[in-house]
């Protein structure tokens, strides 16, 4: 029951966010520009604010997520125009995580149309934890999203190719074109996960028992796994948000990735489940489209305008990073850039 309600009570916050979208936004986009001062001094002052926060703690279920620097902290922001603002640590890398669930939804929703998501993975939040197996068995393996990891897998198995490799490589290919430079493995990371995930195996393998996977259960969980350990810096994670923020174009290298009309499809699934559990208390507080990842990372963007991204690796109890949630918190009223702040027309 506890979980029915909170379905309910996020649909209703996805649906006022719909409205709001579409009646407001794209006006705003138009009417709402801001300084590169603005921009820089929001960052810095955003930095000032969180560099001695401690809150949280490095996600120690995976062995070399719990050894990364806690003290790590660095925020970018990219304009659709190309311009990059940075703050604090920009070139240390660390694992996308569950970041990697949105630009793998993308692609198959670029290449196979919106229905496939819709109707073989399924995008209502799940009002549980992103690893839930009962909520895998209440639906059957469906209404589930590719935000929460039974339905990343599927939506991972999803990916066009015939073999392993095809489909890795078409993965890779397009996280690359997101960030707009070649992305590496981090290999530590992806040997640590593949010896702890177990849960995620079982998850493939039940979500097969119900005919919701598309492809070897065991690869697809494997290929899930190396997404997330691939390896980005704060400027790379700003990069992508940014590239959804400017209808699928990459803003630094003009390269088309995805479609306007696959990123329209994305954004509301990233406004209901894109920070687990909490995702209902971030729309409340920040109002753009995010996505976190347990290596301590999470992109937000403002459509037309901007994305960004912050890196700071002490999680909360949901799994998002605390520094990283404040920071981009701040950074958006400083901006006034929260799209449900619509004033009246006169």
């Amino acid at each position: 029951m506890k979980a029915e309600f909170r379905n309910h009570g996020i649909l209703k916050l996805f649906l006022v966010a719909i409205f709001l979208f579409l009646n407001n936004n794209v006006g705003l986009a138009q009417r709402k520009s801001w300084t590169d001062a603005e921009f820089k001094t929001a960052l810095k002052n955003a930095y000032e604010k969180f560099k001695d926060y401690k809150e949280g703690a490095n996600a120690n279920y995976i062995p070399e997520l719990d050894k990364v620097d806690p003290e790590l902290f660095g925020l970018a922001i990219v304009t659709t125009d190309g311009k990059i603002f940075t703050e604090g640590n920009i070139s240390t890398e660390v694992s996308i995580q569950s970041i990697s669930k949105v630009f793998t939804m993308a692609k198959v929703i670029e290449d196979s149309g919106s229905d496939e998501i819709l109707e073989k993975v399924g995008v209502d939040a799940t009002g549980m934890v992103f690893n839930s197996i009962i909520a895998i068995e209440l639906n059957q393996g469906k209404e589930i999203n590719p935000l929460v990891n039974p339905g990343a897998i599927a939506t991972t198995s999803l990916i066009n190719g015939d073999t392993y490799e095809e489909k890795w490589n078409l993965i890779k290919t397009t996280f690359d074109d997101f960030a707009g430079r070649k992305l590496n493995i981090d290999q530590p990371v992806y040997e640590s996960e593949a010896a702890t995930n177990q849960r995620n195996q079982a998850i493939a393998m039940l979500l097969n028992a119900y005919e919701r996977m598309y492809f070897d259960p065991a690869e697809a969980t494997d290929i899930y796994t190396k997404q997330c350990a691939i390896a980005v810096n704060v400027k790379d994670l700003a990069t992508m948000a940014s590239t959804f923020a400017n209808g699928g174009t990459n803003p630094v290298t003009k390269k088309k990735v995805v479609s306007y009309q696959t990123v329209a499809h994305v954004i509301p699934v990233m406004a209901t489940a894109g920070l687990y559990d909490d995702s209902g208390q971030w729309i409340y507080n920040v109002g753009l489209p995010g996505k976190s990842g347990v290596g301590g990372g999470i992109i937000a963007f403002y459509p037309g305008q901007f994305g960004i991204a912050v890196i700071s690796p002490r999680l909360d109890a949901a799994g998002n990073s605390v520094r990283a949630q404040e920071s981009i918190k701040n950074i958006v009223a400083e901006l006034g850039s929260n799209p449900f702040y619509v004033q009246p027309r006169k």
